[in-house]
């Protein structure tokens, strides 16, 4: 099999490269990203593509796509979050770019990574399973763009159907090598490591909505892996157990749970993002806890998947690397920018892809 990885040095990205180099029934890899990396993978080759470039992107796309037997959609910007036009141009123009160039060089698979963002505001006392609608919270960017592709993976699939289209659901997908990169995405320069310390915090908020699943990026990765090699169609939710909540974030951090109310925390937040300290909106605060639990049983009985690092093993392996600022080789995971965390502030927290 030749495999196309669009957003191939990312988190999950990069678990996959890795992933599909042992995998016997894939002899070539393609990895696709706007910065290639210097990174060197057993079956794989890179090239370069931004998804925003609507001159020329759709022609390099197909060209790329000849001969494949199957492309991963893993491109995505979560930042500049204060500039949602940009996230719009590279997250639903390109997707829709990259199916277009998907039907017109016939590959017969697709697989497109979607998220628990993409479902409506759902039920945290039991969990949904992959039919629960796919609305969004759509005050925020993420959401909203990610339940924005899934109608256009909708009309793709009308009109393409002779395509294997599967689309992954994953919750916050976590690991020691994507850490750094995830203190820039949603906390900023302000989370220092010597900060990630049980003893430093004795409390930590219980807000009404804060419980919500993690999976491990190797997980995920796996169930990219057999999405590919697999004759399966549809949508899969991943996640490991247990579900995270404030008891486990105390056990966690050797913290006491204290119960604030929400609309509190969510004020702090958005003072915090007004003042350019964090690049989250309290927008995606929102949708955060908005969240519905998802049921993975269709993943494991279809797809043969099943989590093998858990919730909690997952949050202290991302603990464990914020406190040592842990990333990877690849551009979007670099442990550390050129210019650091002064320069995050310089430039303007969330302002920035």
């Amino acid at each position: 099999m030749r495999v196309v990885i669009v957003g191939a040095t990312g988190n999950i990205g990069s678990a996959l490269v890795r992933a599909l180099a042992g995998e016997p029934a894939v002899t070539s890899v393609l990895g696709l990203a706007r910065r290639v990396p210097d990174w060197q993978v057993a079956k794989t080759t890179w090239a370069p593509v931004d998804l925003r470039d609507a001159d020329t992107v759709g022609d390099e796309l197909r060209a790329h796509f000849e001969g494949a037997d199957a492309v991963v959609h893993l491109a995505w910007l979560i930042q500049p979050a204060r500039d949602p036009v940009t996230t719009w141009q590279a997250n639903v123009l390109g997707t829709t770019r990259l199916l277009d160039a998907v039907a017109a060089a016939r590959v017969p698979a697709l697989i497109q990574s979607s998220s628990v963002a993409a479902y409506a505001p759902g039920p945290k006392d039991r969990a949904v399973d992959e039919s629960w609608p796919t609305h969004g919270w759509p005050q925020a960017a993420y959401s909203r763009e990610k339940a924005y592709v899934e109608r256009l993976l909708d009309a793709f699939e009308y009109r393409q159907p002779t395509v294997r289209v599967v689309r992954m659901r994953p919750g916050f997908v976590l690991s020691r090598h994507a850490a750094a990169a995830q203190r820039r995405l949603f906390v900023g320069p302000l989370l220092l490591g010597p900060m990630v310390r049980p003893e430093l915090s004795p409390v930590l908020p219980d807000i009404r909505g804060l419980r919500f699943q993690v999976v491990h990026t190797s997980d995920v990765a796996e169930a990219f892996r057999l999405g590919i090699t697999e004759p399966v169609r549809g949508a899969f939710n991943l996640a490991a157990e247990p579900v995270v909540d404030a008891a486990l974030l105390g056990r966690l951090f050797d913290a006491r749970p204290v119960r604030l109310p929400r609309p509190l925390v969510r004020a702090a937040l958005a003072a915090a993002w007004r003042a350019r300290l964090t690049p989250a909106s309290p927008q995606l605060f929102d949708a955060f806890v908005r969240l519905p639990l998802m049921d993975r049983t269709r993943a494991a009985e279809v797809l043969g998947w099943q989590p093998r690092v858990s919730a909690e093993d997952t949050l202290r392996e991302l603990v464990e690397a914020l406190r040592s600022g842990t990333g990877a080789l690849t551009p979007p995971l670099v442990p550390r920018l050129p210019g650091g965390r002064l320069n995050e502030l310089a430039t303007g927290v969330g302002r920035r892809a």
